[in-house]
């Protein structure tokens, strides 16, 4: 599939002063306490006084793992790779969670926001094409910091934002005008369904603001003259068994209210790792069929720039 249009590189927080970029730095920390509403579950823990929130996470920033990626998007991973940031801990407690070690477990090491920059500046001159923030909801405050530090030491690549599409605007807001590229989940169309799988059932309404939000700030992606990506939304949508991913539901509402020329990567990566073999439902693979299903659901909806995956 086409995934874009040619365009010119620049990141965008370097267009930002930097004495904004400090104001957003601020923000985000005022959104972080005294009570914590980095993300829409907004559950007021003290985290700068060392309590954890509903994710896991207290005061201290922790890194799972800093490295070049090529496996993600072609636009996102390149012939360089992308330069990825895995943030411990999560807001989603998705049972089926292929990164539970990092999400649901918590592994990684503790951190200051001046060496997250280091990690970012490293990154760069081991030839990423730009700095991907996975898992980033609840750590916003932390990252903001650690870019700030990173423009000073000479970071200038595009900023991913790689996300379960589980956001709150309001943290997003800030975000404006810092990240080149959204990378969200659209994973549920209905509440219960959200509910029994990730933990959250207001997930459908939260992840359709967010997105749209993220559209309004970047638009549809955009490419340079590789095929590398500057700018703009990419929405990974994940098949699940038994149609309970509501791909289409989900795709008809991103032709409809987002843009039918949104880069859409449609998932057959899914397995039952962790606690999903407990489920009967979604203890499986998901079969050729139930994904060719998918693609002619995006083929129907009009969704031609993308990418899709073989079933191997």
């Amino acid at each position: 599939m086409n995934a874009a249009v040619a365009g010119q590189k620049g990141a965008s927080y370097l267009t930002l002063r930097e004495a904004e970029l400090n104001d957003r730095v601020r923000g985000a920390y005022d959104l972080m306490g005294p009570i914590c509403r980095l993300c829409p579950r907004a559950c007021g823990a003290k985290r700068m006084a060392g309590q954890r929130g509903t994710c896991r996470a207290g005061r201290r920033l922790k890194v799972a793992s800093h490295n070049l990626h090529f496996g993600e998007e072609p636009a996102i991973s390149g012939h360089g790779g992308s330069g990825t940031l895995f943030l411990s801990h999560c807001n989603l407690s998705c049972v089926y969670c292929q990164n539970y070690p990092i999400s649901q477990l918590g592994h990684g090491s503790h951190t200051t926001s001046e060496r997250l920059g280091d990690m970012m500046v490293a990154l760069q001159e081991r030839g990423a094409h730009n700095i991907n923030w996975v898992t980033p909801s609840h750590e916003a405050a932390h990252l903001l910091d650690g870019l700030a530090r990173a423009r000073q030491k000479g970071l200038t690549i595009p900023i991913v934002y790689n996300s379960s599409g589980y956001d709150a605007v309001a943290a997003l807001e800030l975000l404006e005008g810092v990240v080149d590229i959204y990378l969200p989940d659209m994973r549920y169309g209905d509440s219960e369904t959200a509910f029994r799988y990730s933990g959250v059932r207001d997930y459908p309404e939260v992840n359709r603001r967010a997105v749209a939000e993220m559209h309004r700030q970047v638009g549809d992606l955009v490419t340079d003259d590789e095929g590398i990506g500057v700018r703009g939304l990419v929405i990974r949508h994940l098949v699940l068994p038994d149609g309970l991913s509501q791909t289409d539901e989900i795709l008809g509402y991103v032709a409809r209210e987002i843009s039918d020329q949104t880069a859409i990567s449609l998932m057959s990566q899914f397995f039952p790792a962790y606690r999903a073999g407990q489920s009967g439902q979604i203890g499986r693979r998901i079969n050729g069929k139930e994904y060719r299903d998918a693609k002619r659901i995006m083929v129907r909806h009009g969704m031609e720039r993308g990418w899709t995956q073989d079933m191997d």
